[in-house]
């Protein structure tokens, strides 16, 4: 579902999963739920880092708004480290 409507632009929301390593995915999309399935699926549509290390758990995501910002959001949690982005999916603390 996109929290958009019909004649706007696009709501992109940013996410991330954690795989049965315990590691963290990091991603942007404008249907998480969409997303998140087609991470599961381990299809063609599965991203390349997500392949074969399920299972996934969908752990945190939030509304960012335009494109650019929701890259821009991405590239600044990719940054941080583990123990930061454990403390973002547990509330402890705001996005970068």
């Amino acid at each position: 579902m996109s929290l958009s409507s019909p004649d706007s632009d696009p709501c992109w929301s940013l996410y991330l999963v954690r795989m049965a390593s315990g590691q963290l995915y990091c991603g942007i999309s404008t249907d998480v739920e969409r997303r998140f399935a087609e991470h599961c699926a381990n299809g063609a549509k599965t991203a390349r880092a997500l392949r074969g290390r399920g299972p996934l758990a969908l752990v945190y995501q939030t509304v960012i708004g335009q494109h650019g910002d929701a890259l821009r959001a991405e590239m600044r949690v990719k940054k941080l480290s583990k123990a930061e982005k454990e403390t973002l999916v547990r509330g402890g603390r705001s996005l970068p």
